[in-house]
């Protein structure tokens, strides 16, 4: 694939290693290579005959010395440098075997996002840190008007376990119980750091504190701009709706049903591999939705998502945290 400049594309892979407490590695380019100095996430080019992973796995032996065992597909992004296009294949690496070390002299360095200390960055990862800073479990309410005792009761739960971002749904709630109920929900979530978005409701969104708004797949056809909130998600049932998703900047989507669901069981179903097709060439982060419970989740990360959407799952004893 070629740039806008005319130039061939390169092909590049880059890995996420993360610890199980949430640190990532960045690696600092050595002397004697473009941006030298920088910090990027490790990686290299994809050599002839080579697929994405096996580059993968090659560059990290190579530069660090060690032998992935776990790693997912994560994001594709096309970054134009000065010196050469290219297309960045991310994936997230939670295994490996040996010692980690720089064998070409580079720095590296454990970072978290709420608090990186190394500079300067490459100018591409931007959009990954953001999409760093996204959880990983997306809890969706579901409940009925006459269950908000219980829905409160049970997003407290799930706030202790560790659940830090909500969408706040309400189907034939009347308008102001809902925006009660809203706004005790970004209420009890602030008090713990978690994220809220509000169902389809922009103004809402807007006046209740919310963090963001998630957009249906009618909005994504009908919006010209992205709402102007810190964080706005989208629904989204094909790779057209994605598509439309990117175009229109939100940050990340959710994708289903990818398994059956009673809340929609008439849709017609993705199932895995209708998924994995979908975000195969993704920019933002996918949240797998339908049918998903904890147990569903290492089938997720194989496939390309960022995660798990549940509306019912998240708040069952033994759900994950964020």
């Amino acid at each position: 694939m070629s740039s806008s400049a005319g130039r061939r594309r390169i092909a590049v892979v880059a890995a996420v290693l993360q610890q199980p407490d949430g640190r990532f590695l960045l690696a600092q380019r050595p002397q004697g290579k473009v941006y030298a100095g920088y910090w990027e996430f490790p990686g290299g080019k994809v050599e002839p005959g080579e697929t994405p992973l096996q580059a993968l796995v090659r560059e990290l032996h190579e530069e660090l010395g060690i032998d992935v065992t776990a790693a997912y597909p994560w994001l594709i992004r096309e970054f134009d440098y000065e010196h050469a296009d290219v297309r960045l294949h991310f994936f997230r690496v939670r295994g490996w075997r040996g010692e980690l070390h720089g064998r070409e002299a580079q720095a590296f360095s454990w970072q978290r996002i709420e608090a990186i200390d190394v500079s300067p960055l490459l100018p591409a990862n931007g959009p990954i840190l953001n999409a760093l800073a996204i959880p990983e479990t997306y809890g969706i309410t579901g409940f009925a008007a006459s269950e908000q005792t219980r829905a409160l009761a049970a997003v407290d739960v799930a706030l202790r376990r560790g659940l830090r971002l909500i969408q706040v749904r309400g189907r034939d709630w009347p308008a102001d119980a809902f925006a009660d109920y809203a706004r005790e929900i970004v209420r009890r979530a602030k008090a713990v750091g978690a994220r809220v978005l509000i169902n389809g409701d922009i103004e809402l969104a807007q006046c209740c504190g919310a963090d963001g708004v998630h957009l249906t797949s009618a909005q994504l056809h009908t919006l010209a701009a992205r709402p102007q909130l810190a964080l706005v998600g989208a629904s989204c049932h094909s790779a057209e709706e994605l598509r439309r998703a990117e175009a229109l900047g939100v940050d990340f989507v959710v994708l289903g049903p990818v398994l059956p669901t009673p809340t929609h069981p008439d849709a017609p179903l993705l199932g895995w591999a209708g998924f994995s097709e979908c975000v195969s060439a993704n920019r933002i982060p996918v949240f797998a939705l339908g049918g998903l419970q904890e147990t569903d989740r290492a089938e997720a990360l194989v496939n390309g998502a960022h995660g798990l959407a549940m509306i019912r799952g998240v708040w069952l004893p033994g759900s994950t945290s964020g």
